[in-house]
């Protein structure tokens, strides 16, 4: 089961009612005056339209009973008033309900950013960015809906009701009981449809986001696309899920819009009994037709309110559906939490040391296997062997984007797991194989290496960065926009940027991971020349598949098949008969030739 799995379930148990109990436990109190000015305006609303209601008597009444013109004029200057009165709450509620669902929506979003930014590196090797980043979305606005209806439904809907069946029972009793006799059919067929509802919704939002990363990753591939005439497959390859998406939204409309046959024909033959009803008291009794009047308008006004609770359920459950798959992120637990009494790390010349550790992603293969080896203070450990031996591995546990199952890691005789994330990484600069730049400026995006760097020491990282010149050439010098993922620039001046990012941080211990592989030979030699001086003083732990890189570093470990097959310096291991970095480098050395 993995880490996101666990919640999924346990929150899947849970019913309506838990969500709804757990939403307003959440939001209820911060927003409690607000809701409680929402729901006055409510219900002035709902008392001004039963006060409609119940005085079309006295106005069928008075009119053409007893043709008292006086009482008219007074009738229909409060009917004017009652009108005004429910415009300005029915305004005054919209409002308020708006600005605390905005509120709502704001600050979920600001707490599963938290979230999502606690969360370890495995929980996104494991999770498609494209259909998280979707399904997040979508389902925000879930809990704001789920508020909303249940505050207007119940202060709105539910009290007009109310009141509209009082008058209806003040008016005549008889009529009453007769409108109620077809209710418990009704809220039968209604249940029944709100569990099937439930279901769709979760199917239909799940293909929904699969659909929007399905498009997002196409996007962001678009150069791969292109140049491998990719465009036929994906658009076969979405046309399938948006085709499923469709499938699965009409399903959901049949089912939603299922309620309105059966609310359709509940009112119609309540209405009819009431105006059959009504018709014989008046012709066959010689009743006043203003109490009937007034029913038959209270029946009909009641029939809006009555027709949204019918639906409630229908609706609450698509956006209890929604709140539950975004607390199914927010309940993931981080696997790595720092753990108690952890301290914050000290270095003195940044030692790094591996002792027996091994790690596996979960598979149950290994990865490394008691890898241990010593990157001493203050000079360079390059890390060589073949592809899938381990070393892209080693650099993601230095930084704990991943915790070894057994052994430990050292920095300085501490071991990192007993120390806090933070300090840890504060002591730690990471420079990748593909640089990544944020949307902003270039220097924003150096700056983001140290918060409170100065722009004289942004600019003096670029120069030591190789990087100050082609940045004065730029539209707008330091404050030009890099654009998407700094798709304005080249490779080798994204990764010059990257470069100064980790000058700019100034920590002891420097992590490069194949920095220079993707470059072309000019790139390469300037992105070589940041690095030396990116490297000097440092403790240096390197990644390269080009030997011709690591020639000069101190000590070189290969590695083979998860284990630590060899160490030394380029000269030493050079002239190991038989050994592996000296075939390595042999067959470098061909190639180069050739």
């Amino acid at each position: 089961m993995t880490e996101a799995d666990k919640p999924k379930r346990a929150i899947d148990s849970q019913g309506v009612r838990d969500v709804l109990k757990r939403v307003i436990a959440e939001n209820g109190r911060e927003h409690l005056k607000s809701y409680i000015l929402a729901i006055i305006c409510l219900g002035i609303v709902a008392g001004t339209t039963a006060f409609t209601a119940w005085i079309m008597e006295s106005v069928i009444n008075e009119a053409f009973g007893r043709s008292d013109s006086g009482m008219i004029w007074i009738i229909c200057v409060v009917i004017f008033l009652t009108f005004v009165a429910r415009g300005f709450a029915t305004y005054w509620q919209a409002v308020l309900l708006l600005k605390i669902g905005n509120n709502i929506v704001a600050k979920y979003q600001r707490r599963i950013y938290e979230h999502l930014m606690k969360l370890s590196v495995g929980f996104y090797s494991e999770s498609r960015s494209a259909q998280l980043a979707a399904q997040i979305s979508q389902n925000i606005s879930g809990i704001r809906d789920v508020l909303n209806m249940t505050v207007t439904s119940i202060a709105r809907d539910f009290l007009t009701l109310i009141a509209l069946i009082g008058v209806m029972l003040s008016k005549d009793w008889v009529l009453t009981l007769i409108v109620f006799v077809v209710a418990p059919p009704l809220m039968l067929g209604l249940r029944y449809v709100s569990k099937r509802l439930r279901a769709a919704t979760r199917q239909s939002v799940e293909i929904n986001s699969r659909v929007l990363g399905a498009m997002q990753e196409s996007v962001q591939g678009i150069a791969v696309v292109k140049a491998f005439t990719m465009e036929d497959q994906l658009n076969s390859k979405v046309r399938v899920l948006i085709d499923d998406a469709e499938m699965r939204a009409n399903k959901i409309a049949r089912l939603a819009e299922r309620t309105a046959p059966m609310t359709e024909t509940f009112a119609g033959l309540a209405i009819s009994c009431v105006l059959a009803y009504t018709a014989y008291m008046s012709l066959y009794q010689g009743a006043l037709p203003g109490a009937f009047v007034s029913f038959v308008t209270a029946l009909l006004m009641a029939y809006d309110p009555a027709r949204r609770l019918a639906r409630l359920q229908v609706r609450v459950e698509a956006a209890v559906t929604n709140a539950r798959m975004l607390y199914e992120i927010l309940d993931i637990e981080p696997h790595q939490r720092d753990v108690d009494g952890a301290k914050s790390l000290v270095t003195d010349n940044a030692r790094i040391e591996f002792r027996d550790v091994t790690f596996s992603y979960g598979n149950g293969k290994p990865v490394l296997d008691r890898v241990s080896f010593v990157a001493e203070g203050g000079k360079t450990t390059a890390l060589v062997g073949p592809s899938g031996a381990g070393k892209s591995t080693i650099i993601n546990l230095i930084p704990r984007f991943y915790d070894p199952e057994g052994g430990s890691i050292l920095i300085d005789g501490q071991d990192i797991a007993m120390v806090t994330k933070s300090s840890l990484r504060e002591h730690l600069a990471y420079v990748s194989q593909q640089p990544y730049l944020f949307e902003g400026t270039i220097r924003d995006n150096i700056r983001y290496g140290r918060p409170d760097a100065t722009d004289v020491q942004v600019e003096e990282a670029a120069r030591l960065a190789y990087a100050h010149d082609f940045i004065l050439a730029q539209p707008m010098g330091y404050d030009t926009p890099v654009g998407e993922n700094g798709v304005t620039l080249s490779g080798g001046q994204r990764q010059r940027l990257s470069i100064a990012r980790a000058l700019v941080r100034n920590a002891p211990i420097l992590l490069l991971d194949e920095a220079t592989s993707a470059l072309d030979t000019e790139s390469e030699a300037f992105v070589q020349k940041a690095l030396d001086t990116a490297m000097a003083g440092r403790t240096v732990i390197v990644i390269a598949h080009r030997l011709s890189t690591v020639v000069n570093a101190d000590k070189i470990v290969v590695m083979h098949e998860g284990k630590v097959a060899e160490e030394g310096t380029h000269e030493s291991l050079s002239a190991r008969e038989n050994g592996l970095y000296a075939r390595l480098n042999n067959l470098q050395t061909v190639r180069t030739d050739i």
